[in-house]
């Protein structure tokens, strides 16, 4: 249980650390157009804890896609999961883009030696934010709903992010 809060508070205080920064830079900064931008990143966002790889790609100032793979062969306890995702820029803010979109995907998970393997399904609205001098790094927090559809059951969920699951994504 002390855990629990110490990990609780930390998650606190870095966020509330994140927001300082972003609000003390924002002055500076313009709204990201990332018109024909590819980036390489991570992602925590599957309804078990798996960091994944993740690529993403905005054809467009407005849509984007990105697709995500995590792996962890730890042994009678592995996970898999591969995710897409598309995005809908809906407004623009200074050095931020906010966004809705939907995300599908595969999962397989091991416990105590029994394979149980499904489906996901996510809607969410996020946001996107570029600090000053860091214009090709972007970081990203996600919330919304979703269902996750494995062989022992269907399960609903609400879920957001914290700092330290959220997305970083180097653009090209």
């Amino acid at each position: 249980m002390k855990n629990n809060i110490a990990r609780s508070a930390s998650v606190l205080v870095v966020s509330v650390l994140v927001l300082m920064a972003a609000g003390l830079t924002a002055s500076v900064a313009e709204a990201k157009d990332l018109s024909n931008r590819l980036g390489v990143g991570y992602k925590n966002q599957s309804s078990v804890d798996l960091p994944s790889l993740a690529i993403q790609y905005w054809p467009g100032a407005e849509l984007g896609f990105s697709a995500s793979l995590g792996l962890d062969t730890q042994t009678n306890n592995s996970k898999f999961g591969a995710m897409a995702k598309i995005y809908r820029v809906v407004f623009q803010e200074d050095n931020m883009n906010f966004y809705l979109g939907a995300g599908a995907g595969v999962l397989s998970i091991e416990t105590a030696g029994k394979n149980e393997s499904g489906f996901e399904l996510l809607g969410y609205a996020g946001v996107e934010f570029f600090l000053p001098g860091l214009d090709s790094v972007g970081f990203s927090f996600e919330t919304g709903t979703g269902i996750t559809s494995i062989s022992s059951g269907t399960r609903f969920r609400t879920f957001g992010d914290s700092p330290l699951r959220a997305g970083a994504i180097f653009y090209f």
